[in-house]
């Protein structure tokens, strides 16, 4: 009872602002106002205790709003392969708690509208499915065929499976297992269900909250300013991270995930954990290499190469040596990354574009950002920005490290330059005035306009971007009212998480690249954005739902983030102080905006030798004077060399930002992607509601705008065509699956050059398969005639059944050379454990074939290494051979 008379209390004071603070706050909009000392948004309040206390009376909506439409599908093996994506079963739940009996497979009725109250929490529902038309597929043929023709063989099958987008149920299908949503078989064979609880609800989220330091921080640097809110929140983030330390000195990365990932821990020491903890940072890096390459952590279809930007590492282990100038660390992280280089050139890189493919770097979570259609090794073909920011500066640094140790050093800074070029040739879009996310399509690779903030923001500040398109990126680019969106715009009908999500972390270095750009509006909007969240929620979670700004309603979560702790320190060391690293010292370049002018000090702040104590005062990002140990100085900057005890004193110019456009909008969705087909030799495609029009690609290229939905193919010998819908907004969704148009198409069974296997796989083409490991057929040569000189397009139909769809590091790779010249790799992701009779297509390789026999040689080098390094196993089906 005391508690509660107290946070009433304190609740009552800080509400009674006085009229002059209630003008100037330091942001404020039509849904939330941060003050010098509180958060306002509606009825929940954040407010300032003292530096080392916060209280907060947040209330997530979630629970309140959880509505009785739920939509869902049925699942084999959990993948999604019940309905044609877009197609959903239904249900509005009124007072029953049990669904009708549904036909696995069968077609719904067209949705309802929205009901107009909201269903109770904690309420128990049962879902029950009749799939005897999947049983008796199995006993009649030996496997079920799928809307789309893939076959599951019976000998594969682990299980029916529910997902939906209503708590708990989740459309992250590759997990329904895991999150307990396998259906249960019931006394009829033909009838699976599974009871769940919808609209969970803790009553402890709804208590009013408080958080006060117990952690010993007085160690660590000081900070404060006229700011009290960012005061306590920068002592909170330092009080966060101390409690992610592990007992092995390794940063976990957040409250509910422990371990270290290479790409969470290396963005968290570039903002803030390689001046903040060096040593720590070190442990954690060290962590993530093996065979003396850096590790690209589980993922996609089996980790590397499908997802590429483990080289985020590079950034992290320079910035550490750009702090502490260790020689000794320097020494051991040269060749780790040499070595890493080396294989993803010889693996991803695109002479073509000049750029490198794999995954988005971070949005590693396929639906999350990608068209359905796109399986594992079409994301290993596309080209993302960045990602390729990443390879880029990776390679400057690597060109750096190897000036400093007196080796040669230009084939780097030529690699360097190209992907550049390469991102500002490819991905440039001008009218928009930004970067596009990514280069996709399969074999004809094309632009997605959708915005994708890191990599706009990596651009910005790894100067990818010159200073005119960085100026039009900030302030052009879109930023939605609680802070700026992963990707924009949204993909419909996926959940929230990367799509419709912010994550502070990225709220973070793109705040860093607006006070780079010199953009007030944009940097004071960031600053809420983060302030907000930390603030409210009393701790760093890891992302929130765009649309409402709440933590709860993404399809995972974590409080105490790495890397969102990270971004809330970097606000203070990296704008407000400004610090810039580099290898002869550290270089101070303040921004602040004006809302937050006033006295700003940072004390006991530890760069190599020297402890150091930084005063900034007024407001701009341009430097008036600069005072060091009391003598006026030319600049504001400390020799690396230096040591001991010094003051720093900077005084801004109270100047006006040179930019202040920012282009705040609604948040917004695409159409869904155009699924279509072949008819003979017409390419159609289903019409898709709302559309305004349907853009056509054809072979790389723009075709055409049309209203129809169906064209007659026009090609002479192969043609890969495209279909996307423009909305009314001008917002463009996804391209469809490419449809190809072939005259000559070639196959060639892989069992006629290797011994057949022998393992009891199913589901094949011809007489039988091959099975390739890092011990069994390492090279296989295969004799090939076509008629005549020409481009063609080589590919093998192939399984690899050693880990999930999502996860693990199994992805088998080979090397693929053509007459004795190597001409690229062949990426053969993982496509479900142990679901060996699932078969598909690796990428393609274009090559030039001359007219007569070529040989072909499938084989495996030292550059084929996957992440687990001994499994690295296939089976092989076919070759198939297109002419283009």
């Amino acid at each position: 009872m005391l508690r509660k008379i107290v946070f009433t209390f304190l609740f009552i004071i800080f509400m009674s602002c006085n009229l002059e603070e209630a003008k100037d706050p330091l942001y404020q909009s039509d849904t939330f106002t941060i003050y010098k000392d509180k958060v306002v948004q509606g009825d929940n309040m954040a407010a300032v205790v003292s530096p080392t206390h916060l209280t907060s009376n947040y209330k997530s909506p979630a629970s309140t709003t959880f509505s009785r439409l739920i939509k869902f599908k049925f699942s084999i093996n959990e993948k999604d392969n019940e309905l044609p994506p877009g197609s959903d079963h239904w249900l509005v739940i009124d007072q029953e708690h049990e669904s009708p009996i549904i036909k696995f497979g069968e077609n719904p009725q067209p949705l309802p509208n929205q009901p107009d109250t909201y269903l109770p929490t904690n309420y128990e529902y049962t879902f029950r499915v009749d799939v005897s038309t999947v049983l008796k597929q199995f006993e009649e043929k030996g496997y079920y065929e799928t809307f789309n023709g893939s076959r599951i063989a019976k000998d594969d099958f682990k299980g029916f499976y529910v997902a939906g987008g209503s708590e708990p149920l989740t459309w992250d299908f590759v997990n329904l297992d895991m999150k307990g949503l396998k259906l249960m078989p019931t006394d009829n064979p033909n009838i699976y269900n599974l009871t769940v609880t919808l609209n969970p609800f803790d009553e402890s989220e709804s208590r009013d909250k408080e958080w006060q330091l117990t952690e010993d921080i007085s160690a660590k640097p000081r900070y404060s300013s006229e700011q009290p809110l960012v005061d306590a929140l920068f002592n909170l983030s330092l009080e966060e991270a101390r409690k992610n330390i592990e007992p092995d000195s390794t940063l976990r990365t957040g409250a509910k995930w422990g371990g270290v990932w290479t790409r969470d821990v290396s963005y968290s020491t570039i903002l803030a954990f390689a001046y903040h903890e060096p040593e720590v940072a070190k442990i954690s890096l060290r962590k993530k290499v093996k065979r003396g390459r850096i590790i690209q952590d589980t993922g996609s279809g089996g980790a590397w190469p499908v997802s590429t930007d483990r080289t985020v590492w590079t950034l992290a282990a320079w910035e550490i040596y750009k702090i502490t100038g260790d020689q000794a660390w320097l020494d051991e992280v040269y060749p780790i990354i040499k070595n890493t280089l080396e294989d993803d050139y010889l693996t991803i890189y695109d002479s073509k574009t000049g750029l490198y493919s794999g995954e988005s770097s971070f949005l590693d979570w396929r639906e999350q950002t990608y068209p359905k259609w796109m399986d594992n090794k079409d994301i290993y073909v596309s080209q993302n920005l960045g990602t390729n920011v990443v390879h880029y500066q990776a390679h400057r640094i690597l060109s750096e490290m190897a000036k400093l140790k007196g080796e040669p050093y230009e084939i780097y800074q030529k690699r360097a330059e190209k992907i550049k070029k390469g991102i500002n040739d490819y991905l440039w879009l001008k009218d928009q005035g930004y970067y596009a996310q990514f280069l996709y399509g399969r074999d004809d690779l094309y632009p997605s306009p959708r915005f994708e903030a890191l990599g706009e923001a990596l651009a910005i500040l790894f100067e990818v971007a010159d200073e005119e398109q960085a100026k039009t990126i900030i302030e052009k680019s879109p930023v939605t009212k609680y802070g700026v969106t992963c990707i924009y715009p949204q993909i419909p009908s996926i959940p929230p998480y990367h799509n419709n999500g912010i994550w502070p972390f990225v709220q973070s270095y793109w705040n860093w690249a607006a006070a780079k750009t010199g953009n007030e509006a944009v940097l004071n909007h960031g600053l809420a954005s983060v302030y907000r969240a930390a603030g409210l929620f009393l701790t760093n979670y890891e992302n929130m739902v765009a649309e409402t700004g709440d933590f709860l309603g993404t399809e995972i979560n974590s409080h105490r983030m790495l890397w969102s702790m990270a971004g809330n320190l970097a606000m203070v060391h990296r704008v407000f102080m400004g610090m810039d690293f580099q290898v002869d010292g550290l270089y101070f370049q303040p921004v602040v905006p004006k809302a937050y002018s006033g006295r700003k000090t940072l004390s006991n702040f530890k760069y190599r030798n020297t402890a150091l104590n930084i005063t900034v005062n007024g407001y701009g990002n341009r430097i008036e004077s600069v005072t060091i140990d009391g003598e006026k100085a030319q600049e504001a900057f400390i020799p690396s060399d230096w040591s001991g005890e010094h003051t720093v004193t900077i005084q801004l110019s109270y100047n006006a930002f040179p930019y202040h456009n920012i282009n705040l909008i609604e948040n917004q969705f695409t159409l869904p992607t155009v699924i279509a087909s072949t008819a003979g030799e017409t390419l159609q495609w289903q019409p898709v509601e709302q559309v305004k029009e349907y853009k056509v690609y054809r072979n790389g290229e723009f075709l055409k705008s049309t209203s129809e939905t169906q064209l007659k193919a026009e090609f002479e010998k192969y043609a890969s065509y495209t279909v996307s819908a423009l909305d009314t907004n001008g917002n463009e969704g996804f391209m469809s699956e490419p449809v190809v148009f072939s005259r000559n198409t070639l196959k060639v069974e892989v069992e006629n050059f290797a011994p057949t296997s022998q393992l009891p796989y199913t589901n094949y083409s011809g007489d039988g398969f091959v099975e390739i490991s890092t011990e069994t057929n390492r090279v296989i040569e295969i004799p090939v005639a076509v008629e005549k000189d020409s481009d063609y397009l080589i590919d093998l139909h192939y399984s690899n059944g050693s880990g999930r769809w999502n996860t693990n590091n199994k992805c088998a790779i080979r090397s693929l050379s053509v007459n004795d010249i190597y001409v690229g790799a062949l990426i053969l992701p993982q496509r479900g454990k142990d679901e060996w009779s699932e078969w598909g297509f690796s990428n393609s390789v274009e090559v030039p074939l001359k007219a007569g026999t070529n040989l072909l040689k499938i084989h495996f080098e030292d550059w084929n290494n996957n992440m687990d390094v001994e499994v690295n196993t296939a089976m092989l089906d076919y070759v198939r051979i297109i002419e283009k």
